[in-house]
Formats: C-alpha cells, sequence, structure tokens
C-alpha cells in the first residue's frame, strides 16, 4: 500500500509490552545496556499480577516444606542477594528508591507439625538459609505466652512492591507509554514479522522493532492468539487471597508450617496511609480458597488465625478477598514452573513471550531475555533517539488491591 502524507514510520530497537515488575525490569536492563528501548502499557503500570504480589523476596525455603531441596528451591537461592544489591545500588538495576518493609520472614509453627522438618532445617542443605529463633528474639507477636511452637528466620525479605515499580518506571519515565489497544493494532510484514499501527487524530503511526518482548503476564494469551501464535502457550493457576485491614500493634511476615508441601498459611503485612495496616493471607489457604465464595474463605481464614494465633484480636477489623490468576508457561499437568520463562514465539521472527512465573525470578527472566537478543548478531545496541510516541502519554502507577477496596 502506498504510503499517505499522514503516515508516519517510527522504529526502536527494542519494544516491551506490558508494565508489571518483569517488563520494567526488562526495560532498566536494555537501557544500561544501550538499547534503543520503550515499553508499552494498556492500564497502570504494576498492575494484576504485579500488584496483588506480597512482595516476598525469597531464597526457596518454602519450597522445601517436603523435606528435601527441589528444583524451584535451588532456582532461587542466590534471588535474596541479588535483590539487595540492586536495593544498595550496586547491582544490575537501581533500586534506591524502593522500600523494604521487611528484612526477613519467619516459618512457624506447632511442635507436632514442624518436628518432621527440624533435622531438615538443621541441615547443611540449609545452612546460611535458615536460623532457629531463641524464645528471647522472637518477635512481639510470638511473645505472648499461648504460642508452644517452634519459630525460624529466613533470609527471605519483603519489599513495598508499589515503591519497586516508582523506582522502575522513575529510572526510563521518558521511555513508558500508555498503548490503548482500541487504537492500535499489530501488523504483519511479508517475512511473518510484526510491527504495531497506532492511529491519533485521524493519523496513522508505525512502529517497527527488531524485537518485541511480551511480558503482559495473563495478557499475553489474547495477544498471541490475535497473532496466530500457538506456541509458547499459557496456563492459569488461580489464588483466592484475604486482606484483613485492622489496628493490631504488630506486623508479621511469615509462613506457617502445616501437613502439606505448600505453607498452610501466608501472612504479610502492609501499611495503609490512615494508620492501620493489611494483613495479606495467601498458601494453602489461597489455594484452597479458589472453590469458595468470599463469606466462606474469610470464615475459613479466621478459623485457621483462631487456630493459629488464638491471642490475636482482629475484633474490628475489616475483612476482604481478592482473586488473582497466575499467569505461567504451560507446563505438563499444569505444574508450577520452576524458574522465569522467556522464549520465541512460534513463526514471528521478532516476538519473544515472557513470563517471570514469580517476583523473585524477575531478575532471572531479564537474564535470559538479554541473552537471546544478544543471540542475534544483527541486533546492536544502537544510539538512536527514542521514537516520538509522546501522542500516547504515559500510564499511570497501579493502586494497590487493599487500597482499591478499603480506601485509606
Amino acid at each position: 500500500m502506498e504510503k499517505s502524507q499522514n503516515h508516519t514510520d517510527l522504529s526502536c530497537d527494542i519494544a516491551i509490552i506490558g508494565g508489571g515488575i518483569a517488563g520494567l525490569w526488562l526495560l532498566n536492563r536494555l537501557v544500561e545496556a544501550g538499547y534503543n528501548a520503550v515499553l508499552l502499557e494498556q492500564m497502570a503500570l504494576g498492575g494484576d499480577q504485579t500488584a496483588a504480589s506480597q512482595g516476598m523476596i525469597h531464597g526457596g525455603i518454602k519450597y522445601t516444606l517436603g523435606g528435601g531441596l527441589t528444583g524451584a528451591s535451588e532456582a532461587i537461592a542466590d534471588m535474596p542477594d541479588h535483590w539487595r544489591a540492586c536495593l544498595a545500588g550496586e547491582g544490575d538495576v537501581d533500586l534506591r528508591g524502593a522500600a523494604i518493609l521487611s528484612d526477613h520472614f519467619y516459618l512457624w509453627s506447632s511442635s507436632s507439625t514442624l518436628s518432621r522438618m527440624t533435622a531438615f532445617l538443621a541441615s547443611k542443605a540449609t545452612r546460611g538459609r535458615v536460623n532457629r529463633v531463641d524464645k528471647k528474639d522472637r518477635p512481639d507477636i510470638f511473645q505472648h505466652s499461648a504460642f508452644k511452637g517452634s519459630l525460624y528466620q529466613l533470609v527471605d525479605m519483603v519489599l513495598d512492591v508499589p515503591t519497586v515499580v516508582k523506582a522502575l518506571a522513575d529510572n526510563c519515565a521518558e521511555r513508558i507509554f500508555q498503548i490503548d489497544w482500541q487504537h492500535a493494532h499489530w501488523l504483519r510484514n511479508g517475512d511473518q514479522s510484526v510491527a504495531i499501527n497506532f492511529e491519533h487524530n485521524q493519523q496513522s503511526r508505525r512502529l517497527d522493532a527488531h524485537q518485541f518482548v511480551l511480558t503482559a503476564g495473563q495478557g499475553n494469551e489474547a495477544m498471541l492468539n490475535e497473532l496466530g501464535i500457538s506456541a509458547p502457550q499459557m496456563q492459569r493457576r488461580p489464588l483466592h487471597q484475604v486482606m484483613i485491614k485492622h489496628h493490631y500493634p504488630h506486623r508479621f511476615y511469615g509462613h506457617c508450617l502445616g501437613t502439606e508441601a505448600t505453607p498452610r498459611l501466608t501472612i504479610s503485612s502492609h501499611p495503609c496511609a490512615d494508620g492501620a495496616q493489611v494483613w495479606y493471607l495467601g498458601g494453602s489457604l489461597a489455594e484452597k480458597g479458589v472453590h469458595q465464595t468470599a463469606e466462606q474463605l474469610i470464615g475459613a481464614a479466621k478459623d485457621e488465625l483462631a487456630a493459629l494465633m488464638p491471642w490475636v484480636d482482629l475484633g474490628n477489623a475489616q475483612w476482604a478477598t481478592l482473586r488473582v490468576d497466575r499467569a505461567e508457561p504451560r507446563q505438563r499437568n499444569f505444574a508450577r514452573p520452576d524458574k522465569a520463562f522467556v522464549s520465541r514465539a512460534e513463526n514471528c521472527p521478532n516476538i519473544m513471550v515472557a513470563w517471570p512465573t514469580k517476583l523473585t525470578l524477575t531478575p532471572n527472566l531479564a537474564d535470559q531475555a538479554i541473552a537471546l537478543i544478544q543471540g542475534q548478531s544483527l541486533l546492536q545496541p544502537s544510539a538512536a533517539p527514542i521514537p516520538e510516541l509522546g501522542f500516547l502519554g504515559h500510564p499511570p502507577l497501579a493502586t494497590t488491591p487493599w487500597h482499591t477496596v478499603f480506601g485509606e
């Protein structure tokens, strides 16, 4: 088709589609490496799965609750140190603007359920990753005389995810744009590569990229379907989390060990602007809660807390639930993936598809993506100017689920 005067061609080295933690981290890495990269986000930065995260950066001990090391536990053993370096401004991205909610995470249980794990947690396999906490050193919430169990401290830490998203976005703000798919669509070229066409003020603008990287979480599936790409495929593993807004004085971050390989209950604490805090509950409770209504799940959560922490008074608390799908690369029997995933798309030479599978592994996703990009000998970092996409505007930062439900 002959180009009209109302047509403009734009180009860049790499265009990332999806502004969650994975896309933002990858953008930071690519820009630092000298690539002319941009990111396009439809809604808000750090939304959906990123916003629903508990913020845990863990070293894999939660995946050893069956009593031994696993592929998942070993894949992320070094991640806490990697993130700590970034938080100190000494890593592969600069996260000095991000906040840490807790420097560690706990694992607790009654004596009956922890006994089967005691030998393993004390073994050489976990040395440096988990330490038993003496009674005098327990956090305030476990100083109560009613607590009769054992407590271990993990190297895991908990981040304030919105501040991580903001730090990553601020580093590359001039390269982040908001795409409205009502006025944009994919184009197929003769060589099966793709581009994006934008319509704005009766003018057509085409964005070509040597590589498009899809990091849109469950949004990847719709784009792959639209483009007729059959591989890689996506799976969803749903959760039904519980949120409790309260004025109980103690923050807490920990896993409760049950009789299964998944933590019986996972608790993280998140501050509210009005001085209250939200306890965010996951673990086996959230997995089983998929088949429950909000009312049923809240009832189950109250029962669990009464059984595990009977001294905690949440009588005046506000309760709500959140359903979230974990978007991941398709696995046999829909199992949990052990590692971050990056792959070239089938029959489309300039599309890569990525899922971090968990917050902790975001740096690993970026490593994999850059290795694939650098494997293309024709794609070298360029000093070209940022494509003129200012007409798109810029996406806002996402709000947390508890702010959406409870307000301040």
